[in-house]
């Protein structure tokens, strides 16, 4: 028998034929049935993958955008970053008959494509996704859903298909500029999470090239450890026993450069005299404790209401032009890059 006519769906047979398995065990896999071994789910969801087959969970006869469910996939809810921006994407879908549905990859690429491959058999009438760098297999399901597409929290790519964020690029030359002003020259970087975000990768280069522009290096140390307090305060101290003279740290984030404040406060250098610390996100903390972080605010509560209000403007929800947030301005186009804004604390 010949490989389906492509102006047909594929079928679950069409799937156990290229699998070499039968219905009932592609029926199996994708049902996340257990007792079926990794190794026949892996090749039945790369079978699945290659002919663009996308099983129907809701009953069989309804139509994508009629389930009315919009598929949220972040990396982490550990701390208040994405929190925000899922708080923000649910404000901005009141009053429509759009409901999220959530999945959360840990900055696993594996785990991140069973999740949107789990969530898009679905049908979800659209799809909401942290980054513009992805897995190949995720990419090639991202390209070929039948639904609006947006990649939250980055601008510096090229999107899928609609996309709303801030620049990396402007963050990293932001914070180099401060930093340089402020007399700082001896300036180091942590990281955490291996650097698996794609954002703090990016991030931290343009960084790293802002400051050589300035004809200054950049000392760099990542953990590999889940952003914490923790592991702020592990990876200052592991900076400084490499890097002793430093007299700034940019962190990646500021649950890090908290972390960091502490490590600081215990070893008995001085914030800002000794060594100046700067983070990312401005998150509601680092304005509340004394001293102030500096941090670089990224507006991550009106980036969901902007992802849904793009979504609704796509999918002619009921959602009104005149329902707005006051505070949120809706921009025209595919792709929004939303400000970014330093906020000048005390400890640099």
């Amino acid at each position: 028998m010949s490989d389906p006519d492509i102006s047909s769906p594929p079928t679950a047979r069409d799937v156990a034929k290229r699998a070499g398995v039968s219905v009932i065990t592609v029926s199996r896999v994708m049902r996340s049935a257990p007792n079926v071994s990794p190794a026949m789910r892996d090749k039945v969801r790369a079978a699945a993958l290659e002919l663009g087959y996308r099983p129907n969970r809701v009953a069989g006869a309804l139509r994508a955008r009629e389930t009315g469910l919009v598929a949220v996939i972040v990396p982490s809810m550990s701390h208040s970053v994405f929190p925000e921006v899922i708080d923000g994407i649910d404000h901005g879908l009141s009053g429509t008959s759009l409901r999220t549905v959530l999945g959360i990859t840990h900055y696993d690429q594996a785990r991140e494509a069973a999740i949107l491959h789990d969530l898009i058999a679905w049908n979800p009438a659209a799809v909401i996704i942290s980054g513009l760098e992805h897995h190949p297999d995720v990419h090639a399901m991202l390209a070929g859903a039948s639904c609006p597409v947006v990649e939250v929290m980055d601008v510096d790519g090229d999107p899928i298909d609609l996309c709303v964020g801030t620049s990396q690029q402007e963050a990293g030359e932001l914070m180099a500029a401060h930093l340089v002003e402020t007399g700082r020259r001896r300036i180091g970087y942590v990281g955490a999470w291996g650097e698996r975000p794609d954002r703090s990768r990016k991030r931290r280069e343009a960084f790293a090239a802002a400051l050589t522009r300035r004809g200054l290096d950049l000392a760099v140390h990542i953990e590999d450890a889940p952003s914490s307090l923790k592991t702020g305060r592990a990876g200052c101290a592991a900076i400084l026993a490499e890097h002793p003279d430093l007299d700034a740290i940019h962190f990646a984030n500021d649950d890090l450069a908290l972390g960091a404040l502490f490590h600081c406060r215990e070893n008995g250098i001085r914030v800002p005299e000794d060594i100046g610390l700067a983070g990312f996100n401005g998150i509601e903390l680092v304005g509340m404790i004394t001293p102030r972080l500096t941090t670089i605010a990224n507006p991550r509560f009106e980036m969901g209401i902007c992802a849904a209000r793009m979504l609704s403007r796509r999918l002619n929800s009921e959602y009104s032009e005149g329902d707005q947030d006051a505070q949120v301005s809706l921009p025209a186009g595919d792709t929004w890059h939303l400000p970014l804004h330093l906020s000048k604390g005390d400890t640099t």
